[in-house]
């Protein structure tokens, strides 16, 4: 039904074609009905006539005036459509009528590729004696002999080889014609390229031969056929994978089985160590393979480079049936890889039960350490598998005992975030004010990962919520710094909006309960530092609100005089939302740090322009200095090439005065600009019109830092500002003595050439050559 509204909805013209009315068709055309009219995927008439294969329509219509190379919106022509179609006769008609041979589409696919393809073996002959090459590529370097090896068309390919097709053509990933037959499972086709000369070891860029191919897709008779001709059996491609690796990754059985049978070693390693039955162990579909291979001798304790054996392969993808396949023929079931994990500790980080199930009946160790000396409990509680953890605690052990780092498993279930496991440990007499190395306690944890429930739940067995750590750092500070913003950058998949509103409002809630549950917002660490100086620091605006409403102290702390302020933190990490509610308390926004940099000096440091922007707006100073270095925010713009923050700080005021403003050093923002090489930033002070030959307090003026620092971009701006060429500095060093020095013989051509119609100045102190104008004249002829 859908096709009949299909062909309502085409023009007049191409529903007769259809129809395969002749005469209808001439009464459209002397109607004068648009022999080229174009439907919606911009095909002709023509295209239809040749797509349905009537030569006869096809003729009326090129007598008619239709264009016979027309091509739709994927560069089809009608003769690609002929040709798919496999009418011979069309295919004549056209060709008779100049149809274009060589014609590509958005495949860059001739009508020869699109015969091979569809096994128009009429038409290819038809089309081959015109044609000066059988081996035009397509944009996947595929010719012909490709596509009819794919599509398994034997006598296609007999054809396309008697003339003169390459019978090695390689596509762009270097697979040849044999690749694609033997991928395919195309027995007579792969013979028959076999017995025309094919390379029976060719190898594509993965470095997999035929014998490769076929093994991956199970192609059982291609297999036997190129074992039969004494294929190098063990031939290994680019990772160091031979046919029974890739055979025993796709779970193709009855290929292991053959592979097998004819010899192949069983317990070769590829580049990584992984051997085939590392592969059988891991796969989806490889539990055949893996009791093929156990017996016929394949080591069951092999080790990979980072010392997985077939039995940690099983515990990392969950294959508990073959783990005892493994166990019952000798498998060691406490062997450790690189990291020190043994295959439980595998199976209990990726939460796998029944696998646990089976190691712990088989007599795995659940007291064995591994990674950072955590016990397999650790990896299951932190990866939030609370199953597992029931599974691992039934075993019994010291429930508090500590990893390397002091964390026992209730800090690891804290940090996983199932309340599940929080509460399965505690009931098993987990300690819950117990401390890892540096102080922390499982609430830390919890605070520091946003875990509501978890926290909820710790609070409520009594655990001390204002405990610090070896910082002085309280939940509330791991609260009030749990970093979203890292978190969304690390992400590999974008988040939601939805997805992050709600993180943030976990973020919310778990500082909201640890106020409520009696936490100190005005409580600083060891650095002077609050929960409201740790939310500015990473931009949290609502936590920051919550946290305002309870703490006012950081405002004006005598003790806390070497901190930086919570606007200082925002300001520092481009938090302008942060900024907002902290200036609606009408604090000094032009407070100083230890070093005397303001919030807005900080913010153009690092090129934080909305932050900038805010802080313009409420108030703040670009003429303030910082005591160490005498420089304001422009200085510090500019040396870090912040253009944008530049811009919006001269624009706040009459900027002349912060153009030429100099540092302790009597730098001016020019010369900071041109010694970092910042062009966007000299080309916007030189329109600001700074002062191109202001030096500073030894002398240098921006084109002596050029040249000292070889930044030729800012040198040439400099000089089309006629920045003087003879200035000298407190050692009587010129840019000309300068470029001279450093061997820029390009600019020392140029400065000489100025310098001749530049007036002359003092002679330099300390024994140097004047420059002397007539004298610069010689130099510049000799």
């Amino acid at each position: 039904m859908s096709c009949i509204v299909g062909l309502q909805l085409k023009p007049p013209l191409i529903q007769a074609i259809f129809s395969g009315d002749p005469e209808e068709i001439r009464m459209l055309i002397y109607k004068s009905e648009d022999i080229n009219a174009l439907d919606s995927e911009k095909r002709t008439p023509l295209h239809a006539a040749a797509f349905l294969g009537d030569a006869e329509i096809t003729e009326l219509l090129i007598l008619s005036g239709a264009r016979v190379n027309a091509k739709d919106n994927m560069w089809l022509t009608p003769l690609h459509r002929a040709v798919a179609s496999r009418s011979e006769e069309s295919v004549r008609v056209l060709i008779r009528h100049s149809a274009d041979v060589n014609a590509r589409d958005k495949n860059w696919q001739t009508p020869l590729h699109v015969a091979a393809a569809n096994n128009a073996l009429r038409c290819a002959e038809v089309i081959i004696p015109l044609l000066s090459s059988v081996n035009v590529s397509d944009r996947g370097g595929r010719t012909a002999l490709h596509h009819a090896a794919l599509n398994g068309h034997t006598e296609m390919v007999n054809l396309l080889l008697a003339k003169g097709a390459n019978i090695n053509a390689f596509d762009k990933k270097d697979g040849r014609a044999l690749h694609w037959a033997a991928f395919m499972g195309h027995l007579d086709v792969a013979c028959l390229l076999v017995s025309q000369g094919a390379e029976i070891s060719c190898k594509d860029k993965r470095g997999y031969t035929p014998l490769h191919t076929a093994a991956s897709s199970g192609q059982i008779a291609v297999v036997k056929h190129l074992l039969n001709l004494s294929v190098e059996i063990d031939e290994s491609n680019a990772f160091g994978n031979t046919a029974l690796h890739v055979a025993c990754f796709n779970g193709q059985d009855a290929v292991v089985s053959e592979l097998i049978d004819y010899g192949a070693n069983v317990s070769q390693a590829n580049n990584k160590g992984f051997t085939p039955l590392h592969f059988a162990a891991a796969s989806t579909h490889g539990a055949l393979c893996l009791e093929f291979l156990v017996n016929n001798g394949a080591d069951v304790n092999v080790q990979s480079r980072d010392g997985k054996s077939p039995l940690h392969m099983t515990a990392v993808h969950g294959r508990f049936t073959r783990s005892q396949t493994l166990i019952q023929n000798g498998g060691e079931i406490d062997c450790v890889d690189k990291d020190g994990n043994t295959p439980l500790h595998i199976a209990a980080r990726y939460g796998h039960e029944l696998l646990i199930n089976t190691l712990i009946t088989s007599g795995a160790d659940c007291t064995r350490r591994g990674v950072h000396d955590m016990f397999p409990l650790h990896l299951a509680a932190l990866n939030a598998h609370s199953d597992c953890c029931r599974k691992l605690l039934s075993s019994g052990f010291q429930i508090d005992t500590p990893d390397s780092l002091g964390r026992s498993c209730l800090h690891a279930a804290a940090a996983g975030g199932n309340v599940e496991c929080v509460k399965l440990l505690l009931s098993s007499g987990g300690d819950h004010n117990k401390r890892d190395k540096c102080g922390r306690t499982p609430l830390h944890y919890a605070a520091a990962s946003r875990h509501y429930q978890c926290l909820e739940t710790l609070a409520a067995c009594g655990t001390a919520v204002n405990a610090t750590d070896q910082w002085g750092r309280s939940a509330l500070h791991y609260a009030a710094a749990s970093d979203l913003d890292r978190r969304r950058r690390v992400n590999l998949e974008p988040e939601s909006e939805g997805v992050q509103a709600e993180r943030e409002k976990e973020a919310a809630l778990c500082l909201e309960f640890l106020l409520q549950s009696g936490a100190t917002a005005s409580l600083r660490d060891k650095q002077g530092y609050s929960s409201v100086h740790y939310a500015a620091a990473y931009g949290h605006r609502h936590c920051l609100e919550l946290l305002l409403d309870r703490d006012d102290s950081h405002q004006d702390d005598p003790e806390s005089l070497n901190a930086k302020s919570p606007l200082h933190l925002a300001a520092y990490h481009g938090h302008a939302q942060a900024l907002e509610v902290l200036l609606q308390g009408e604090r000094e926004v032009d407070q100083g740090d230890e070093g005397g940099r303001t919030p807005l000096a900080l913010a153009a440091l690092r090129g934080h322009a909305e932050c900038v922007h805010t802080l313009l707006s409420q108030g703040a100073s670009p003429r303030l200095t910082d005591s160490q270095y005498g420089r304001s925010a422009v200085h510090l713009a500019v040396m870090n090439g912040h253009t944008t923050c530049v811009r919006l700080l001269l624009d706040e005021v009459d900027g002349a005065d912060l153009v030429d403003s100099a540092d302790a050093q009597g730098q001016t923002p020019l010369m900071l600009a041109v010694s970092g090489g910042h062009v966007d930033a000299v080309s916007l002070l030189l329109e600001r019109e700074a002062n191109v030959n202001a030096a500073s307090k030894h002398g240098l003026t921006a084109l002596h830092l050029g040249l000292l620092c070889g930044q030729e971009e800012c040198i040439q701006c400099l000089l089309e500002q006629e920045a003087s060429v003879l200035i000298g500095d407190s050692r009587g060093r010129t840019p000309i003595h300068l470029a001279a020095a450093r061997g820029h013989a390009s600019w020392l051509s140029e400065l000489l050439s100025i310098a001749c119609s530049e007036p002359p100045v003092p002679p330099p102190a300390e024994g140097r050559t004047g420059v002397h104008p007539p004298a610069l004249g010689l130099l510049l002829r000799s």
